[in-house]
C-alpha cells in the first residue's frame, strides 16, 4: 500500500472512529468543540459528511479560514475605485470577483467599464506589467501564509528587473493571530484547534505552540484527506483526556516543525507586520503585512492617497495609530447576515436567517456563501444540516 492508498482505507477510518468514540465517551459530560480554520478542510469535512459519523458530543465548527472572507468592505470598495482609472488594469484571483464591498464588487465595477483581469499566479503580473507598459497593474494581494511568498517573490523579480507599472493593494493576513485572538474569546469556547495544512507547510507547525502554552488549547496540523481530518481529530482528542496541550503534526508527510524556512526569508524581505481589519472579527495587532519601505513605492494605496477612504492607513500602511482609534468599522456585514459569527465558530450557517434563502451563492448577501473557500458555501453545497440542526 502505498501513502495515498492509505487514506482511502475504510477499514483504517473505521478503526480511528471506533477511537474516536472511546476517547468522546471518556468526556462524556461535555461538549467538545474542535475548530479548523481552513476553507479547505472545511469543503473536506462537509464533502466526507464527517460531522454525522461523530459523537453527539464532537462538535467540529469552522474559523476564519477563507481570506477572502475577511477582506474588509470598505477595501473592496476601494479595489473597485482604483479599477475604474482609465490607466489602471485591477488584478484578482477570481474568487474576489463578486465579494460585495458596501458600494459594488469587482464584478459589478468591471459591468460599468473597469478593467479588472483575473489571474491563477501572482507570477502572471510580471507580463502583465511587462506587456502593458502605459498601464498601472494593480495586483489586489488577498491570502493567507501560502500565497504569500509568491506574491513577495514576484515583487522581488519586478525590482530587479526594473518595472515601474506594477503595484499591489496589500491585503494579506496572517493565521496565528486570528487563533491567538479566537483562543482569547470564550464566545467562541474552542477546545482545539485543526490547523491548516497548506498555511503550515510554510510556517511551520511551531507558529502555534504560543497559541497552545498561553491557553492550553490542543493543537493538531491536518492534511486534507478525510483520514487526515479523523486521525487529527483523535489527536486532539488524546490531548484534551490526558489534559495536555501541545502542538502535533497530523500532515508528517508535508509539514516540519520549522517550515519552509526559505519562503519565510522571501516574505520578510519584502513584508513587516502591521495591524489589520479582518472582516466580522475586527482590528488585530500585527494580523496583516504592510510592504517595508524599500517595497513601498509598489503599494497602490499610498499612491492613491486621493481616495477618502479610511480604509487606506490602517490596512495599506500598517498605521497602528489609526488601529488603535478604530477609524475603520469592523461593523462590516449586512443587516441581518451572521457570517461575522459564522467566522468565529459561535454560529453555523444554518443558524443564520438567511442562509439559502435572501442569502445563495447565486444572490450573495455575505461573503461567506461565495468563496469556493467560504463555510457557508460548503454547508449550501454538501448539506445544511450536518448535526440534524434545523
Amino acid at each position: 500500500m502505498n501513502v495515498l492508498d492509505r487514506f482511502s482505507d475504510t477499514e483504517l477510518a473505521a478503526a480511528v472512529l471506533k477511537d474516536i468514540s472511546g476517547l468522546a465517551n471518556r468526556m462524556s459530560s461535555r461538549t467538545v468543540r474542535l475548530m479548523e480554520v481552513c476553507g479547505t478542510h472545511t469543503f473536506a469535512i462537509m464533502r466526507s459528511g464527517i460531522p454525522g459519523l461523530l459523537p453527539s458530543n464532537i462538535r467540529l465548527v469552522s474559523g476564519p479560514g477563507c481570506p477572502v472572507c475577511v477582506t474588509p468592505p470598505g477595501l473592496i470598495d476601494l479595489a473597485a475605485e482604483i479599477s475604474l482609472r482609465e490607466d489602471t488594469t485591477l488584478v484578482t484571483f477570481g474568487d474576489m470577483m463578486r465579494v460585495p464591498g458596501t458600494r459594488r464588487s469587482l464584478e459589478s465595477a468591471k459591468a460599468k467599464g473597469a478593467n479588472v483581469h483575473v489571474v491563477y499566479s501572482p507570477a502572471d503580473l510580471i507580463p502583465l506589467a511587462q506587456n502593458a507598459p502605459d498601464k498601472r497593474i494593480v495586483f489586489f494581494a488577498v491570502g493567507f501564509e501560502t500565497t504569500t511568498p509568491s506574491i513577495s517573490w514576484t515583487l522581488i523579480r519586478a525590482g530587479e528587473s526594473g518595472l515601474k507599472n506594477l503595484f499591489i493593494i496589500p491585503a494579506n493576513k496572517l493565521i496565528p493571530p486570528a487563533l491567538d485572538l479566537l483562543a482569547s474569546d470564550k464566545n467562541t469556547n474552542v477546545h482545539g484547534f485543526i490547523c491548516p495544512g497548506h498555511v503550515s507547510v510554510i510556517i511551520g507547525s511551531a507558529a502555534y505552540r504560543p497559541i497552545a502554552n498561553k491557553y492550553a488549547i490542543p493543537c493538531a496540523v491536518a492534511g486534507f484527506e478525510p483520514l487526515d481530518v479523523l486521525l487529527a481529530i483523535r489527536m486532539l482528542l488524546l490531548q484534551l483526556v490526558e489534559e495536555r496541550a501541545e502542538v502535533e503534526i497530523e500532515y508528517s508527510r508535508v509539514v516540519t516543525e520549522r517550515g519552509n524556512e526559505r519562503a519565510c526569508e522571501i516574505i520578510d524581505e519584502v513584508f513587516e507586520p502591521a495591524d489589520s481589519v479582518w472582516r466580522g472579527l475586527g482590528i488585530m495587532p500585527r494580523s496583516g503585512l504592510k510592504l517595508r519601505p524599500k517595497y513601498q513605492h509598489m503599494d497602490a494605496l499610498l499612491s492613491h492617497h486621493s481616495c477618502e477612504n479610511p480604509a487606506l492607513d490602517l490596512i495599506g500602511s500598517g498605521n497602528s495609530s489609526e488601529a488603535q482609534t478604530g477609524t475603520f468599522s469592523d461593523d462590516s456585514m449586512p443587516s441581518g447576515c451572521a457570517c461575522g459569527e459564522v467566522l468565529k465558530g459561535i454560529k453555523i450557517p444554518t443558524e443564520c436567517a438567511m442562509f439559502g434563502t435572501r442569502c445563495t451563492p447565486d444572490n450573495p448577501i455575505g461573503p461567506c456563501i461565495i468563496s469556493s473557500e467560504g463555510t457557508c458555501a460548503a454547508y449550501y453545497k454538501y448539506g445544511p444540516n450536518p448535526y440534524g440542526k434545523p
